[in-house]
């Protein structure tokens, strides 16, 4: 490595240079390779965390496009699901439906006029996600935390009285802080729900005449199956009146949450449920992270194509330093070589500065890769509201570090490769001869 070492030193700029861009290369991989890594991590430990063992859906149902076709008969058929399959502990329906909130400050801004003139510029009614379950159904199952109120009063599904709707209906809510702060409420305001938006303030009034009027019963925290939504949570047969009106007759749910008394074969269970419910898709654990890591792999794939130009441009740029650093030592070369250093040797020379320079590059570009990676999730939390307790959109892995090792030895190699190639086809004779 003597060689290598003088060569370094004796040209300090051009090493500066070299090193510098080989470091932007590794940083760049680095904090790439770590931002898919974190989002997998966590949306994995995030599911093992859940309880949730099997997902029932509709047939056909896709998890990457995100919709959900009603599953019908949604109070009945998950309360058959252990006779179907005796290792099902708890099958928890769920509605996911899009309404449309208001507070009781747009509300009065509202009546203080005709039209909704004294509403104040930037006051509007909110969208968000609302989840529709049967609350005192959900054993086993990791639930967002109620931080303030009482929370949910009534056990089961008031408002699903015998088959019909014919129930009293509670007319309670827990939001979740990020819907919570949007609507400046806590535990005991009231505020209105409804599946319709409308296009201006002038159709505030007729809009709050036929919303549903909902008592905030508590405060919850971030929910790990809808992170970074803005979320509200029902009781089912009510969320179900409200997204399907007065006439609502069909009992539907988005999906079945399913929580196993055995993991240990979820494939088994799965057997066993789809046989005996021909209309349901029932997905493993590892079928709902199957699909997280085709939406994450977007992102890698196109982070690689990143990646790859970043490291391309590295090795070319310290191939070319190279390429000066033989051309200035020819005359060395030349004499290395004429008392017996053989063209093995020489070649070894130059492939252990390339080795070097690129040993330089990883120094400089692995802190710099952790201060972006780091960057990048303290950004990223800040700016993605509602995400659960425990997520890292980083991770520095053993597979990161080895994935820099090997771009550092994939630029080193590449790089001296025609450097090498220069530094053998020097002319002894004319070299020696020259001034």
């Amino acid at each position: 490595m003597r060689y290598a070492w003088d060569g370094v030193r004796r040209r300090p700029g051009r090493t500066a240079l070299a090193a510098i861009g080989i470091g932007l290369a590794t940083a760049l991989v680095i904090a790439l390779l770590a931002l898919s890594a974190g989002i997998e991590g966590s949306a994995s430990r995030l599911a093992v965390a859940s309880g949730v063992d099997l997902l029932a859906t509709s047939a056909n149902t896709s998890l990457i496009s995100g919709d959900f076709p009603p599953l019908t008969d949604a109070h009945a058929t998950p309360s058959t699901f252990p006779r179907a399959d005796a290792n099902v502990a708890t099958a928890s329906p769920w509605l996911v439906s899009d309404l449309v909130f208001g507070n009781a400050s747009l509300y009065a801004a509202t009546n203080a006029s005709v039209g909704g003139a004294a509403v104040p510029t930037g006051w509007g009614l909110s969208g968000a996600e609302a989840v529709g379950w049967i609350p005192s159904d959900n054993a086993g199952l990791n639930t967002p935390t109620l931080l303030a109120g009482t929370g949910f009063t009534a056990p089961g599904d008031p408002h699903w009285a015998n088959g019909t709707y014919a129930g009293p209906t509670t007319g309670e809510v827990v939001l979740d802080q990020d819907l919570a702060g949007v609507l400046h409420v806590g535990p005991g305001a009231k505020i209105w729900a409804s599946p319709r938006a409308i296009p201006a303030a002038s159709g505030l009034s007729g809009w709050y005449a036929n919303a549903t009027a909902l008592t905030v019963a508590g405060i919850s925290g971030p929910f790990w199956l809808i992170p970074s939504a803005q979320l509200g949570f029902l009781y089912l047969s009510e969320l179900q009146a409200i997204d399907g009106g007065l006439a609502v007759t069909d009992d539907y749910a988005s999906l079945v949450l399913v929580h196993l008394t055995d993991p240990t074969d979820p494939g088994h269970d799965q057997t066993l449920l789809e046989r005996a419910f021909p209309s349901l898709t029932v997905l493993t654990l590892g079928d709902i992270l199957g699909a997280v890591d085709q939406v994450v792999n977007l992102y890698r794939t196109f982070g690689e194509l990143i990646g790859a130009i970043g490291v391309a441009v590295a090795g070319l740029f310290t191939s070319t330093v190279l390429l000066m650093s033989v051309d200035d030592r020819a005359q060395e070369i030349a004499l290395l070589r004429a008392i017996g250093y053989s063209r093995a040797t020489i070649g070894r020379f130059v492939l252990e500065e390339s080795l070097l320079l690129s040993g330089l590059g990883l120094a400089f570009g692995a802190p710099l890769g952790l201060g972006i990676g780091y960057g990048l999730d303290v950004l990223l939390n800040r700016l993605v509201a509602g995400l659960p307790n425990g997520f890292s959109f980083v991770s520095f892995d053993p597979t990161v570090a080895a994935s820099a090792i090997g771009v550092i030895a994939l630029i080193g190699l590449a790089a001296a490769a025609v450097p090498i190639a220069r530094a053998l086809a020097v002319p002894i004779a004319e070299e020696l001869r020259a001034p």
